[in-house]
C-alpha cells in the first residue's frame, strides 16, 4: 500500500507539474505578447521625451514636442497593439498572404492577382517618385516607430499568431516596416472602394437581355424619387456656366458588348481579399447640420463608413497632439487611422471635421489586347506593334517553397487573365484572351500627403486643397468647422472617356478611339458651402442632379469636344438610405448629438413598408399563416435586434430574389437583396401578372400574390423550425449575427482556436436602413457581411462633447481587455465619450506611458 500511494503520489505530481507547466506556456503564449502602457521606456530614435496618455477603452493620446517624434511614437503604439494586424495588411497589400499562411490553394489566387494588378508595385512608384520630402519624413518618422517597437524581438513577442502558425510549420521573419507596406495597404483599400470587374459581367448581360430585361433586373437611378447629394439648390457650382449645355448622356448608351469568355488571374472574381475581412461594403453614410438647425447653434458631423466585418476593427482611434502646435508640428487632432497608417484618415483638428462616405464612381475599364500571334510580348495598338513590359513574381509560402509568376503590361495597365491557374509546381501561363486594367489608383499620386492636408487644413479653403489630392478612392467628404460652416467637396480622378466607351464594358483596346481623354478638373468636381437648407448628407446615392452633367460636359467642351462621356457612373445605390437620412434631418430645426445618434441608429426598412400594402391582401388557407401576417404587419418596420417581425419579413426577403428574378434570369444577371433588388421588386409591386413573378419549379402559372403567399408560408416554416413556434420568441439578433472574424486563425476550421480569436453578437439592422448591417440573400445564414465600422458624431462648438464607438476595441490581442470592450456598444447603440482637450484626457486617464530617448 505504501508503494502504491507513493507511485499515486509520483502520478499526481508529474500531472500537477505537466498542468503548470501547460499554464505557464499557455500564460506566456497568450500574455506575452501584451504591450506595456503603464510607466517609462528608453526608445531609440526619440528626439524628446513622449508622453502616451490611454483612457478606458485603450484610446492613445500622443503628446510630442516635433513632428517627427509624433509620428514615430503613433508607429510604436500602433505596431504595440495591432502589430498582427499590420503584418496581415502589409501581406495583403503586397500579394504575399501566403507568407503568413503557409501554401493556401483558398488564398493563391488573391496573391497571384494583387500581383499581377501591381498593387506593390504602384505604391514602390509612388514612395519613389510622387511624394515630396516632408510627406516622405512623415511615413519614415512613423516606420521608424514600427521598427523601434519590434526590432530585436521574436514572433511569439509580438502576437500570439506567430506561435500558433508555428505549431503548423509556417516560419515567418519579422521584417522590418517601411513607407512602401503603408502605401500599399492604401493600394488595398483603393480597390476595396473601386467598382471591381463589373464590366465582363455586363458585356455578358447586354449581350444576353434585351434592353427592358436589363432596365428591370438593373434599373437606372430614380433620379425623380430619391435624393442626390448635391441637390438643383446646390447649382451650378461654377460662377460661369455656358447657356447652351449640351444634354449629357442620361442612359445606358448604345456601347457594343464585348463577351470574352475568360477567368481572372488566378481563378479570382471581382471580390479580390474578401475572405479577409475586404469586401466592399453596400455603403456609408455622413451627414452636417448647420448651427441654424441645432440646438447648440454650432455645427454637428455625423459618420459612420460601412466596411467589410473582421476582427479586430479596421479602424485604430487615435489622439496626435504636437507640444505646443507650430508650423514645424501643425498636427493637433483626434480621429482613426488604418493600423498601417500614419495620420488620421477620418476625425477632427482643432479647427475642423471631417468624413468620408464612398462615390464609387468607374475608375476601372477593361480593355481586350490584340497580342501579336508571333509574339506574346507584343500587342497590336494603332495599326502598329508595341512591346510590352514584363516583371516577374516570386510567390513565396510560409512553410516552404515557391512558385514564379510573370505578368504582361501594357500603356493601358497590366494584363489580369494570365495566369488563371497557379500551383506550387507553376503556373497555366499566358490566357487565351488577353484582358488589360486601366485603373486610376495605378496612376502616380501622394495619398499620405492629402491625407495630412486633411489633418492641417484650418479652413474650407485648405481643406478643399487637400480633397484635390485624394485622387483615389473618390469619396464624399463632408466638412465642418468652429467657426460655423458646413461643406462638402467630391474629390478623385474621374476619367474623360470618349463618347463610344461608356465604362460599362470590355472596350477594344487596339484603338485610341477607347482611351481616356483626361480627368475631371478638381475645380470642376462638386462642392457645397453653407447651403441655405442647413444640412448636408450623402449615402453613397447618386452624386449629382443630371443638369450637373450638362454643365460638366460644356465646361469640358472647349478641350475635349462635345463627344464625351462624363458620367461618373450609371449604378450608385437607389437611395433608400439617403431618402430616410433626409426625412430625419428635416424632422427638425434642434438637432442635437442624441437625435443624431438615433439616425445614425435607425433601423427602418423601407421595402417593407412598400410591400406592406401587398401583403395584406394575401390569402391563407392556414389560418395560422393569416395570423402571423397579420402580426408581422402590426409593426413599425424598424429591424431592431430583439424585432419578431423584423425576422420573419427577414426570411421572407431572403427567399425573394432568388423566387421573382433569378430563376428567369439568373444564369445571365443575378439580382440580390440590396438596394437595386429592392427597387426592381418595388417596381414589380403594382405588376401583378409580370411573368417574373411566375415559380418556373412549378408546373403551374403564379402570379404576384401567389408567390409572395407561397414564399410567407416558407419563410414561417423555417423561423418555427429555428426559434420555436411560438412568436414571442422569434428575434431578429437570434438570426442577424455579426462574426468578428480574426485573419487568419479566425478561418483554420479549428473550434478552440477560433473561439480564442473570433467574437460574436446579436445585432438589428438590415442592409438597406441607415443602420446597414448588410447581409446576403444568397447565404446559408443571417449573418452580417458589412457594416458600420464606426460611429461617430462630431459636435464643433465643444469638441470634448463628440462621441463614437467603432466595432471590437482597440488592441489585437485577444487576452487584452481591450480586445473587444466596444461591441456590446457598437451593438446596443451606445456612444462613449470621445474627449480632445489636454484637461479632458489626462481626467479620463487610465494609463500613462512615457518615452524617452535611449541616448
Amino acid at each position: 500500500m505504501r508503494i502504491l500511494r507513493f507511485i499515486l503520489l509520483g502520478l499526481l505530481l508529474v500531472v500537477v507539474v505537466i498542468a503548470v507547466g501547460g499554464f505557464i506556456l499557455f500564460n506566456d503564449l497568450t500574455r506575452g505578447p501584451l504591450p506595456q502602457h503603464s510607466g517609462t521606456l528608453k526608445v531609440a530614435g526619440l528626439q524628446a521625451p513622449v508622453e502616451i496618455i490611454r483612457d478606458d477603452y485603450g484610446v492613445p493620446h500622443i503628446y510630442a514636442a516635433n513632428a517627427h517624434d509624433l509620428l514615430f511614437a503613433q508607429g510604436y503604439t500602433q505596431a504595440q497593439d495591432r502589430w498582427w494586424q499590420m503584418e496581415f495588411s502589409r501581406a495583403i497589400g503586397s500579394g504575399r498572404i501566403q507568407e503568413l499562411t503557409g501554401q493556401n490553394d483558398d488564398v493563391m489566387g488573391n496573391d497571384v492577382f494583387i500581383r499581377m494588378a501591381g498593387w506593390r508595385a504602384a505604391a514602390e512608384r509612388n514612395i519613389a517618385e510622387a511624394y515630396d520630402a516632408e510627406t516622405l519624413a512623415y511615413l519614415q518618422a512613423f516606420a521608424d516607430g514600427v521598427n523601434a517597437y519590434i526590432g530585436g524581438k521574436n514572433g511569439g513577442d509580438l502576437a500570439l499568431e506567430y506561435s500558433l502558425l508555428g505549431v503548423n510549420g509556417v516560419t515567418i521573419p519579422i521584417q522590418p516596416w517601411t513607407p512602401v507596406d503603408s502605401e500599399a495597404w492604401i493600394k488595398a483599400m483603393q480597390w476595396n472602394l473601386g467598382t471591381g470587374l463589373q464590366d465582363q459581367d455586363r458585356s455578358y448581360a447586354y449581350e444576353a437581355l434585351s434592353d427592358e430585361e436589363f432596365d428591370v433586373l438593373e434599373p437606372q437611378y430614380p433620379f425623380d424619387r430619391h435624393p442626390t447629394i448635391v441637390t438643383e439648390d446646390d447649382l451650378p457650382i461654377w460662377e460661369k456656366v455656358p447657356l447652351a449645355a449640351a444634354p449629357a448622356d442620361r442612359v445606358v448608351a448604345a456601347n457594343p458588348a464585348r463577351p470574352v469568355e475568360t477567368a481572372f488571374a488566378g481563378g479570382i472574381n471581382g471580390e479580390v481579399a474578401f475572405g479577409f475581412g475586404m469586401g466592399a461594403g453596400l455603403g456609408s453614410n455622413n451627414w452636417v447640420v448647420h448651427g441654424s438647425k441645432t440646438a447648440t447653434g454650432m455645427p454637428l458631423l455625423a459618420n459612420d463608413p460601412h466596411l467589410g466585418i473582421q476582427m479586430p476593427s479596421i479602424w485604430y482611434e487615435i489622439g496626435l497632439h504636437c507640444q505646443p502646435v507650430s508650423e514645424a508640428c501643425p498636427f493637433d487632432m483626434r480621429g482613426y487611422s488604418f493600423p498601417a497608417a500614419p495620420g488620421i484618415v477620418l476625425g477632427h483638428n482643432n479647427r475642423i471635421a471631417w468624413g468620408f462616405t464612398n462615390i464609387d464612381p468607374d475608375v476601372i475599364d477593361l480593355y481586350e489586347i490584340k497580342v501579336n500571334p508571333d509574339n506574346p510580348l507584343q500587342y497590336e495598338f494603332d495599326g502598329e506593334m508595341r512591346d510590352m513590359t514584363v516583371r516577374n513574381e516570386e510567390i513565396k509560402f510560409g512553410d516552404g517553397g515557391s512558385v514564379t509568376i510573370q505578368v504582361r503590361e501594357t500603356h493601358l495597365g497590366p494584363i489580369i487573365t494570365d495566369n488563371v491557374e497557379v500551383t506550387p509546381e507553376g503556373s497555366s501561363g499566358y490566357g487565351e484572351v488577353a484582358l488589360a486594367m486601366r485603373w486610376t489608383a495605378l496612376d502616380p499620386a501622394a495619398i499620405y500627403r492629402a491625407l495630412f492636408g486633411l489633418n492641417k487644413a484650418q479652413n474650407f479653403e485648405d481643406f478643399r486643397a487637400a480633397a484635390g489630392e485624394f485622387v483615389a478612392p473618390a469619396q464624399n467628404i463632408v466638412y465642418a468647422d468652429v467657426d460655423g460652416n458646413i461643406g462638402y467637396q467630391t474629390p478623385g480622378l474621374i476619367p474623360i472617356r470618349p463618347a463610344v466607351n461608356t465604362g460599362l464594358v470590355i472596350q477594344d483596346g487596339s484603338t485610341s478611339a477607347t482611351e481616356w481623354l483626361g480627368y475631371v478638373p478638381a475645380d470642376l468636381l462638386p462642392r457645397i458651402y453653407n447651403p441655405e437648407r442647413g444640412w448636408i448628407h450623402s449615402a453613397n446615392e447618386a452624386l449629382a442632379p443630371l443638369e450637373y452633367y450638362d454643365q460638366l460636359k460644356a465646361q469640358l467642351a472647349p478641350e475635349y469636344g462635345d463627344d464625351i462621356n462624363v458620367v461618373f457612373n450609371r449604378y450608385w445605390d437607389f437611395g433608400f438610405r439617403g431618402e430616410r437620412i433626409v426625412e430625419l434631418l428635416e424632422a427638425s430645426d434642434q438637432h442635437t448629438i442624441e437625435s443624431l445618434q438615433a439616425i445614425q441608429m435607425d433601423n427602418k426598412i423601407l421595402v417593407a413598408e412598400a410591400m406592406a400594402p401587398y401583403l395584406a391582401t394575401l390569402q391563407f388557407d392556414d389560418a395560422d399563416l393569416a395570423a402571423a401576417r397579420d402580426w408581422m404587419l402590426e409593426w413599425d418596420f424598424q429591424a431592431n435586434r430583439d424585432s419578431g417581425p423584423a425576422a420573419l419579413f427577414s426570411a421572407l426577403w431572403r427567399r425573394i430574389p432568388a423566387a421573382v428574378f433569378n430563376d428567369s434570369y439568373g444564369d445571365r444577371w443575378s439580382v440580390g437583396g440590396g438596394s437595386a433588388g429592392q427597387y426592381a421588386l418595388i417596381g414589380l409591386l403594382d405588376q401583378p401578372d409580370n411573368a417574373l413573378w411566375d415559380d418556373l419549379s412549378t408546373d403551374g402559372v403564379e402570379d404576384r400574390d401567389a408567390l409572395l403567399a407561397a414564399l410567407f408560408a416558407d419563410a414561417h416554416a423555417e423561423l418555427v423550425e429555428t426559434l420555436g413556434a411560438d412568436r414571442s420568441q422569434w428575434e431578429w439578433g437570434k438570426l442577424h449575427a455579426a462574426v468578428f472574424v480574426s485573419n487568419p486563425l479566425g478561418q483554420s476550421g479549428i473550434s478552440l482556436i477560433e473561439d480564442i480569436v473570433n467574437r460574436s453578437t446579436a445585432t438589428g439592422g438590415w442592409t438597406g436602413a441607415v443602420d446597414a448591417t448588410n447581409w446576403s440573400t444568397g447565404s446559408d445564414t443571417y449573418d452580417v457581411g458589412s457594416l458600420p465600422s464606426m460611429r461617430t458624431i462630431y459636435d464643433l462648438g465643444d469638441l470634448d462633447r463628440s462621441v463614437n464607438h467603432h466595432t471590437t476595441g482597440q488592441s489585437g490581442h485577444p487576452y487584452s481587455a481591450d480586445y473587444d470592450n466596444q461591441i456590446p456598444l457598437w451593438a446596443s447603440g451606445t456612444y462613449k465619450p470621445m474627449v480632445f482637450t489636454r484637461a479632458a484626457v489626462e481626467a479620463a486617464a487610465r494609463d500613462t506611458l512615457r518615452l524617452e530617448p535611449a541616448n
